[in-house]
């Protein structure tokens, strides 16, 4: 029967009678009068509690209606009909496709899939080729985070002399945009006629794209203040003019890591260093992960170098056009569309990949 057989799975991964007790305590600890002293903390247990219910609520349903579904076979089989037949087809198919969307949540094992991603992409070896790539790139997720209705947030800019950006740091804010875009951490390599070469030669460029979760502030990770070395300059512009004549921008060096951060989006230099903390706490934070386990360091990826022999993902437009990546092996020729933002075929190829 469906339930003995489907419903079992769904059981012995996701255990469910486990996420129950968790509601169950989180509900228990929300009434407590000393819930609310630590904002931080509280909200950050009212998210964890809003996704157990609805991960529960959503595998609860799947149960009840393979038990219906059950039940509706076994009158079939005791009175034939072939109404009854094509109903229980109907369900049968609806049944098998929710279980597989919720089998696809299994890539979702972390509990930090479902917070918003901080991406950084960097121009890589190739020169303002490369720059103009980043620059394609960005535009790429820009594309999809709006097909799928996320929010999107320029951190921090550093723009090419000639043409594209050095660099990009933006959030993607919404559900499970981290456990989408983990995927996209890594080399991404062009191949295409040169339109800055004079010779229309062609030529290869690489970008870096780092993918972080979101940080909860106080939470997942703290930073000493004698750590970091904060520094105000004058934000700049494309060809490196300074397009403020106040020393607004901010660059944050982490000591312990060496790590640097900057940003210049904003003209307040109050706005300016939150932003880069931000951003810096995502990174050590994901560092942090990696240290955890296994599991997590999965999260991370290897800090490797935008050049040859590292890409993830190669995207040729010429001599033919294709779009293939190197770990699925999963590709397209649709060019125009994967850089218009359809990367979702990549992203499935790669998570369900994580799940074998």
């Amino acid at each position: 029967m469906v339930k003995n057989v489907a419903l079992a799975m769904i059981w012995c991964v996701f255990d469910i009678i486990s996420m129950e007790k968790e509601i169950a305590e989180l509900e228990q600890s929300v009434i407590s009068q000393d819930f609310w002293d630590d904002a931080t903390v509280a909200q950050s247990k009212m998210r964890r509690l809003a996704e157990l219910k609805k991960n529960v609520g959503q595998w609860r349903a799947v149960e009840y209606k393979a038990a219906e579904l059950d039940e509706l076979i076994l009158l079939n089989e005791e009175s034939p009909s072939s109404d009854m037949d094509n109903e229980i087809e109907v369900e049968m198919v609806q049944l098998i496709a929710s279980l597989d969307d919720m089998e696809f949540k299994l890539a979702f094992a972390s509990p930090y899939d479902m917070r918003n991603a901080i991406v950084a992409i960097h121009a890589g070896a190739g020169g303002v080729d490369s720059q103009d790539w980043a620059d394609m790139l960005l535009r790429m997720y820009l594309a999809w985070a709006e097909r799928h209705s996320y929010k999107t947030e320029i951190l921090d800019k550093s723009s090419g002399e000639e043409a594209g950006i050095k660099s990009i740091t933006i959030e993607i804010s919404g559900d499970y945009a981290y456990g989408y875009l983990k995927s996209e951490h890594g080399v991404h390599r062009l191949i295409r006629l040169s339109p800055f070469d004079s010779d229309h030669a062609r030529h290869t460029s690489f970008a870096l794209a780092e993918v972080m979760p979101e940080v909860e502030s106080n939470v997942d990770i703290e930073i000493r203040p004698e750590d970091v070395r904060v520094e105000a300059y004058r934000s700049s512009g494309p060809g490196g003019q300074n397009v403020q004549k106040v020393s607004s921008a901010v660059r944050i060096v982490h000591i312990p890591s060496g790590i640097v951060v900057t940003s210049q989006t904003e003209r307040s230099q109050h706005q300016n260093k939150e932003i880069a903390m931000r951003i810096l706490t995502a990174r050590l934070f994901k560092i942090e992960l990696a240290k955890r386990d296994e599991e997590c360091a999965r999260l991370k990826g290897k800090h490797i170098s935008a050049e040859w022999g590292n890409q993830i993902r190669s995207y040729t437009l010429h001599p033919y056009h294709l779009v293939k990546d190197h770990r699925t092996g999963f590709e397209s020729g649709n060019t125009d569309a994967v850089l218009g933002g359809e990367i979702d075929a990549f992203i499935n190829a790669y998570l369900r990949l994580t799940m074998e």
